[in-house]
């Protein structure tokens, strides 16, 4: 691994992210995702999906335009790391368990954006891992 090949990696997870999460996201997967049950569990692993598919396109493009030849088990298990570990924080329960299991104010959790930025954190650290994983 060199360091190139891991902040390009990375670069094209955090880039993928901000799209996927904001853009490429349907509204009733965003709406859904933490609904209990079924309804909930395919939303969140159709959103996951199509997260998934625009990492793999933003990884690709790096690769067409630097010739970053990238091991391809390498970059499936960062993606599978992702996608993990973006369901999980995704289906909404994990996250707000771990974060009163912290002890997080819960006021802050509800009013203050602080949900949305354990999600958002959640998921830039998991990428940093993903991205490490990529680049061997």
């Amino acid at each position: 691994m060199t360091t190139a090949d891991f902040a390009a990696a990375f670069a094209a997870l955090y880039a993928a992210h901000q799209v996927a999460d904001h853009w490429v996201q349907t509204q009733p997967q965003a709406d859904r995702k933490g609904l209990p049950g079924w309804a909930g569990r395919i939303a969140c692993v159709a959103h996951v999906a199509s997260y998934t598919l625009t990492a793999v396109v933003a990884l690709a493009l790096v690769a067409a335009a630097t010739g970053w030849r990238p091991n391809l088990l390498a970059v499936a298990a960062g993606l599978t790391v992702s996608a993990v570990s973006h369901y999980a924080a995704d289906r909404r329960t994990p996250l707000r368990r771990l974060a009163d299991l912290l002890g997080k104010d819960p006021h802050w959790l509800e009013r203050g954006g602080g949900l949305y930025a354990l999600d958002q954190s959640w998921h830039v650290g998991w990428l940093f891992v993903a991205a490490l994983l990529c680049a061997v």
